[in-house]
């Protein structure tokens, strides 16, 4: 489904892109910034928004819906209220909620299919959404680190887009994301690092020189997975977008696959680098 102009011509891709930055990025970097109810807000609209999509791409698999929903919210809430052991905690619930809803619907579809592909969405989605909360409340430097992450990555998707756009000649992985090149993912690797060294060294923390370009370099390593995950997801399912909430430029899910790997990936690197 293309997104019509004034005149009924098709919108221009990177046209999208732009809008849908501009009106979501700012609402992110606030809630990042200001932390408290707001991340926890952002989190779980997220988390619900994700979830609905993937379950609906996955319908034909029969996912027990509300103990997806139930399980990934309870995760986003105790990483709000308790840290990593309560997430998970929170996360299990998910299991007990899909047993239970498995053991009184009379779906044909198998049960462990229909259970794998709940517990799936709720882990993917609700602990990747949950360690927003865990790294923005590490100490002493959370915010900066949250608001490097998410920067790094808009900075080496974009960077990675134009790339491939200008340069673009080899293809990274054809089978799963036709349109990603190896050298749209050098540009963004490339501009993914620098802004998470520049994000880092605007004051003093924990984390400087070699380090700066270590967790870059784990920050984009670990999005572009997220994205070839998901696209493999997609791909699996038989579906182009996870959906059309955003114009053009796909679903919720379609946004932050790259957040819900890149984060906890950032997060034990931090710890690796702060505390080892």
């Amino acid at each position: 489904m293309n997104v019509a102009g004034a005149e009924g011509r098709p919108m221009n891709p990177l046209l999208s892109r732009i809008a849908v930055i501009a009106a979501g990025l700012p609402l992110v970097l606030f809630a990042a910034y200001y932390g408290s109810w707001a991340l926890f807000a952002l989190a779980s609209f997220g988390a619900l928004f994700a979830l609905h999509e993937l379950y609906q791409m996955a319908r034909s698999l029969r996912p027990l819906v509300l103990a997806g929903y139930g399980g990934a919210l309870a995760a986003v809430l105790g990483a709000s209220l308790g840290g990593a052991e309560w997430m998970l905690g929170g996360f299990m619930l998910t299991l007990f909620l899909a047993f239970l809803f498995a053991a009184v619907s009379e779906t044909r579809q198998s049960t462990t299919v229909a259970v794998a592909t709940t517990v799936l969405g709720a882990g993917w989605i609700g602990l990747g959404l949950g360690f927003l909360i865990l790294v923005r409340d590490l100490e002493p430097d959370g915010r900066l680190v949250l608001i490097t992450i998410l920067v790094t990555v808009f900075v080496a998707d974009s960077f990675a887009y134009v790339g491939g756009r200008i340069a673009g000649r080899h293809k990274m992985a054809p089978g799963i994301s036709p349109g990603k090149t190896w050298e749209g993912f050098v540009a963004g690797l490339v501009g993914g690092v620098l802004a998470t060294y520049l994000a880092l060294n605007q004051e003093p923390i924990a984390i400087d020189g070699w380090e700066a370009f270590f967790l870059g370099g784990v920050i984009v390593l670990a999005a572009v997975a997220g994205d070839l995950f998901e696209s493999m997801v997609k791909r699996d399912l038989g579906v182009k977008d996870s959906g059309r909430i955003l114009l053009g430029h796909g679903g919720i899910l379609d946004r932050i696959d790259s957040i819900v790997f890149a984060t906890p990936a950032a997060y034990f690197a931090v710890l690796a680098l702060t505390q080892g």
